[in-house]
């Protein structure tokens, strides 16, 4: 099989599936290495929109067309990161990424989808024995959430209970102004 053949049968693999599929489970399907499945995945990412990257694998996120999304301003220490997640999932929102607005490399995001406390564990166990560090770690705390849900109210007690834990943060002036929140 051709690269390209190998490329568009992945492509089609992932708009079928219904969970992540990890890249060790494709080279398996593709007789390949796992590098070469990653390189691969590299490559369709960068003209193929919807397709994360997450813990569990490799996922093709479906849109629902008309969910209700917000983005949330948090911070916290590293110790709180479960917790916060656990808040948002346990509410009905699914966490669509995390970023951060950096000073000098500017807005940096990263997609998860994550939509329950199980998707929570192995974001969370990911990072066990490993030196890397959470991306709000590089703002010193601060960092977004971008948050779907089935409808605004959900939205609104997300918000209340991220508010009520203590890791909401409020919007600065420049922030408000980009939003065109008053």
């Amino acid at each position: 099989m051709k690269t390209s053949e190998r490329r568009e049968a992945i492509i089609s693999i992932l708009k079928q599936a219904e969970e992540a599929i990890p890249a060790k489970a494709l080279a398996a399907k593709f007789n390949v290495s796992r590098q070469a499945i990653v390189q691969d995945l590299t490559v369709i990412r960068a003209y193929t929109p919807g397709i994360a990257s997450t813990s569990r694998g490799y996922v093709m996120i479906k849109e629902q067309e008309n969910s209700p999304k917000k983005e949330f301003k948090v911070c916290h220490d590293a110790s709180m990161t479960q917790e916060e997640l656990f808040t948002i999932v346990d509410c009905g929102g699914k966490i669509k990424n995390v970023s951060i607005s950096h000073r000098i490399y500017g807005r940096i995001s990263v997609d998860l989808d994550l939509r329950s406390r199980q998707d929570v564990l192995d974001f969370m166990k990911a990072f066990e024995g490993s030196k890397s560090k959470y991306l709000g770690e590089v703002t010193s705390g601060y960092h977004y959430h971008l948050v779907e849900a089935d409808n605004d109210d959900r939205l609104l007690l997300i918000e209340e209970r991220l508010k009520a834990l203590g890791v909401l943060a409020p919007l600065s002036p420049w922030e408000k102004e980009e939003s065109g929140i008053e």
